[in-house]
């Protein structure tokens, strides 16, 4: 584990842990994605795997990364060092208010699945996360150009212009005597 975080900014061995946690299940259900469209594996082993995979990987992106980062957050603040655990979960439940209610305006629920079901969670996890992932890339789109824009910029002068505006009427010049062969 040393070898593989040397040169990660990030020190804190549970940080790393769950990474490599979530990173490990997140390439296995990618594997046996592969394995059911190759056939590989008997298909209960196939299906076994694949749920375990999922209630782990949704244990750990529930539960387990918003707590860490609640507790993370409150450890770092001084009047609350003493009962960090303490306000730590009541970051995470109020984590847990908010992941649940960003969820019911869209029609997810169902009757026959529980509360904490994983077909809950799965579709909170995807609407949410394609949510997010929507604003981030337009985010991206409109900053990114913007950004960037300073580089391009440049004063045009009037001989541009001018320059320009030649090139257009001998590009409209050679349209119109093409149209007249």
């Amino acid at each position: 584990m040393r070898q593989l975080f040397k040169d990660y900014e990030v020190r804190q061995y549970v940080v790393q842990v769950v990474f490599s946690v979530t990173f490990a299940f997140s390439c296995t259900m990618f594997e046996l994605i592969i394995f059911e469209i190759l056939g590989l594996l008997n298909s209960s082993s196939r299906y076994f795997h694949w749920k375990l995979n999922l209630c782990v990987i949704l244990l750990v992106l529930v539960f387990v990364v918003p707590f860490y980062i609640g507790y993370f957050v409150v450890s770092n603040i001084r009047l609350l060092h003493r009962q960090r655990l303490l306000f730590a979960c009541v970051v995470w439940l109020t984590f847990m208010y908010f992941f649940w209610k960003l969820g019911d305006p869209f029609p997810i629920l169902s009757p026959k699945h529980g509360i904490l079901s994983i077909e809950q969670l799965i579709s909170r996890v995807g609407v949410i996360g394609v949510t997010l992932m929507a604003l981030l890339s337009g985010f991206g789109a409109v900053n990114c150009p913007y950004t960037y824009m300073s580089y391009f910029l440049r004063n045009v002068t009037e001989a541009d212009i001018q320059a320009l505006e030649r090139r257009l009427l001998q590009t409209m010049d050679m349209i119109v005597s093409k149209k007249k062969r």
